[in-house]
């Protein structure tokens, strides 16, 4: 113990010794905070005499989870097994499946994901027949989930609807919420809320589990929203209680929390102290990261935010490099520069392209990267994709499983029941859904009993019969005790899914096989783990992956690494590219005007500056190409907040021509040209030269794909008009749509 608290500075110590009252962790960027927790469990365990089963962690991904479990093990042994070590929502599965009965839910019951909420989103708007252009279920969803944040029932929210807006809203919300119980079923937001009720109103239960998790430990409390903060108090106890409160220590920092749009509230640890009078609070300032002028850099950004308690960052480890700043031409000079500094860094032995981030505030922004990259053959990948688990084959045969653990579940029987297509169309669905409505029983039910729907064609009733027979076959194989790889392998088998899509000529569908391929492998490797509860367990693996767990190591395969600003959070990279960095692209155009907003903006700035160890660029562009026009934006307000002197840039105003008649992209450098002989030369402003066209000429977009030429306008012929078919006529800016002539 002594030799663990020696390597620590004294912030870290204190923190890591502390007990009693509410700590509070202010843990600034690279301190070292998944350190000090971790010391901090292991303190409590091999010092201070507490039984790991009275411990809960809570951290926001599971793999932060796992590094915590196996960083705590390292250091006091396989004991670190028994301590509750979870996301909020497992850690509420966990509770929710043990204390079911109180609730009137099945132990298995269904956890719906983002694509199945929507799914069942999309069916309550069609049955109360609103518009979806003027309430996209999306919509609708986003504003549900932020209410069920907020702790509010769809009873609450119908009392206290006072716009036309919100009594949709609520009329909406106890359809959807309706739809969920008959399916036995909850979703990721119900998680937390149904266990926040569940402690409210059975006092003995929230008494026993208070009496369990005598440490509640929680990380990134700047992240959590109202719901997951009434859940922490609840476990935590009142001091008042016949308990004594559990002692309760939370590692957040303020300066980074950028995830209001997900209901992530600053409040929360802003009034920390307030909330909890008697708390301590730790500033943990030194940063084992970046250099010196990056945090300089990255203090001068974030003080301009008011309300926020003072915090400076330091580092013993030197000033290092200046900030290198470059403004382009356009979006494509400035990823051509991008290109041609990680060429520079590579040649010069400073950096591999794996130890390289180019950050952006929204997706859009990726695609003149890779279209760089691509065009002069750099490696790279994109965080942020679609994701394993969000893909359709994936979802359809989980969907498959999710229908054999709960056959209640009708938004993942409604997924599949055509699919692969066996002739059960529209007509078919709604007739099942209506005998449902008319007996009171599931869909799943009526699937079952499909002769008495009425009206149904002969050919779609023999259809729905032969699905309900290979649903019955499959069910017996999982009442067998077959584990989920086994009946994963019978699905794809039986229903004919992978033998379409391996006998398909489309390239596209020999991977989504592959994607299949790896679903069962996934499904083995959760069946070889420690305390695996077979379908069920290994659905509720699967609705649990949090977004952020699906990020790849950070410097794997030698990739330059491509993502937005909030997927970079938690990460970190030798070099780093913070571009885009004007006025209505970062800070984005929405936040321009509400103050609120605006020190949101300044916090994911804070967070890209100090995601860089040793080496930062800054870019703009004058020029980018909006909605296929050019717009003009002036330099970020983050770029003049940092003191001048950090900053050496390399290009500081663009040639007065170049904008008009695309851009003039640098050369590569001389090592590199010899072995890319395709090198940039002088070139329109997506790498082509800018084209000439006439009325009547066929052309091809990289977005709208074939088109006709409609008309031409301006006096040397700037701007066209295109048809393209199914996409439209388009009205289009020659020097800078991505065009090419046929």
């Amino acid at each position: 113990m002594t030799a663990m608290l020696d390597g620590l500075n004294p912030a870290q110590r204190e923190a890591v010794v502390h007990s009693g009252a509410p700590l509070l962790i202010v843990a600034g960027a690279g301190s070292g905070k998944t350190r000090v927790l971790t010391n901090r469990i292991a303190y409590l365990l091999g010092e201070r005499g507490v039984h790991p089963g009275e411990i809960l962690a809570i951290t926001f991904t599971n793999k932060a989870a796992a590094e915590m479990r196996e960083r705590v093990e390292a250091l006091i042994g396989p004991r670190a097994r028994m301590m509750w070590v979870s996301t909020f929502h497992s850690a509420c599965v966990r509770i929710l499946r043990r204390e079911h009965e109180h609730l009137g839910l099945p132990s298995s019951f269904t956890i719906y994901d983002a694509d199945d909420s929507r799914r069942l989103m999309t069916q309550v708007a069609r049955d109360l027949d609103l518009d979806v252009k003027r309430h996209p279920p999306r919509g609708l969803l986003a504003a549900v989930s932020a209410l069920k944040n907020e702790l509010v029932d769809h009873e609450s929210a119908r009392d206290a609807a006072q716009s036309d807006r919100e009594q949709l809203i609520a009329e909406v919300y106890g359809v959807y919420q309706n739809r969920l119980i008959a399916a036995k079923a909850l979703d990721f937001d119900d998680l937390i809320m149904t266990t926040v009720n569940l402690f409210q109103a059975f006092p003995a239960v929230a008494e026993s589990y208070r009496r369990r998790f005598r440490h509640v430990l929680v990380d990134e409390y700047q992240d959590t929203n109202h719901a997951q903060y009434v859940l922490v108090r609840e476990l935590v106890g009142p001091a008042d209680g016949e308990l004594p409160p559990a002692e309760l220590c939370v590692v957040g920092d303020a300066d980074q929390s950028i995830y209001a749009f997900r209901g992530a509230t600053i409040r929360n640890i802003l009034e920390f102290e307030a909330d909890y009078p008697n708390a301590k609070t730790i500033l943990l300032e030194q940063n084992y990261r970046s250099t010196q002028t990056i945090l300089t850099a990255a203090n001068a950004v974030i003080e301009k935010n008011r309300g926020r308690k003072p915090k400076n960052l330091w580092t013993d480890s030197g000033a290092g490099e200046r900030i290198i700043g470059y403004v382009a031409d356009s979006e494509h000079d400035e990823a051509a520069f991008v290109a041609n500094e990680v060429d520079r860094l590579t040649d010069e032995g400073l950096a591999k392209p794996g130890d390289v981030a180019v950050f952006y505030r929204t997706n859009a922004q990726s695609r003149a990267f890779e279209e760089c990259f691509i065009r002069v053959g750099l490696p790279y990948r994109v965080v942020g994709g679609v994701r394993f688990y969000e893909r359709k084959e994936v979802k359809d045969v989980l969907a498959y499983l999710r229908s054999l653990a709960n056959p209640d579940d009708s938004v993942s029987l409604k997924r599949i029941i055509n699919v692969p297509k066996r002739g059960i169309g529209d007509r078919a669905e709604a007739m099942l859904d209506a005998l449902a409505n008319r007996e009171r029983i599931s869909f799943g039910a009526a699937v079952d009993r499909a002769d008495e729907a009425y009206g149904m064609a002969a050919r779609s009733l023999n259809a729905v019969k032969g699905f309900a027979a290979l649903m019955a076959g499959l069910r017996e194989k999982v009442e067998d005790g077959a584990g989920p790889a086994e009946v994963l392998e019978a699905i794809l088998e039986r229903t004919g899914y992978l033998a379409d899509l391996q006998e398909s000529t489309d390239p596209q569908d020999e991977s989504r096989a592959e994607n299949l391929q790896e679903l069962v492998a996934v499904a083995h490797e959760y069946e070889s783990t420690e305390g695996n509860e077979g379908i069920d367990g290994f659905l509720e693996r699967v609705a649990l992956v949090a977004d952020a767990d699906q990020i790849p190591g950070e410097h794997e395969d030698g990739l330059i690494t491509l993502m937005t600003l909030h997927t970079a959070k938690g990460l970190e990279f030798p070099v780093v590219f913070l571009t885009g960095l004007e006025e209505g692209v970062f800070p984005h155009t929405r936040a321009l005007g509400n103050t609120q907003e605006l020190e949101e903006e300044r916090r994911l700035a804070y967070v890209g500056i100090t995601r860089a160890r040793q080496r930062l660029y800054f870019s703009r562009a004058v020029l980018r190409s909006a909605w296929g026009a050019p717009a003009y934006n002036p330099e970020s307000r983050f770029v003049s907040e940092v003191p001048k002197d950090l900053v050496q840039w390399e290009r500081e105003a663009p040639a007065p021509s170049s904008t008009a008649f695309g851009t003039q992209t640098p050369q590569l450098t001389a090592s590199a040209s010899k072995t890319r002989k395709t090198g940039f030369k002088s070139l329109g402003a997506f790498g082509r030269e800018p084209i000439s066209v006439a009325p009547g000429d066929r052309v091809i977009h990289d977005t709208y794909g074939l088109g006709t030429v409609v008309s031409v306008e301006g006096r040397t012929g700037e701007h066209a008009t295109v048809d393209f078919g199914s996409e439209g006529v388009r009205k289009l800016v020659l020097a800078f749509a991505p065009l090419q002539k046929l």
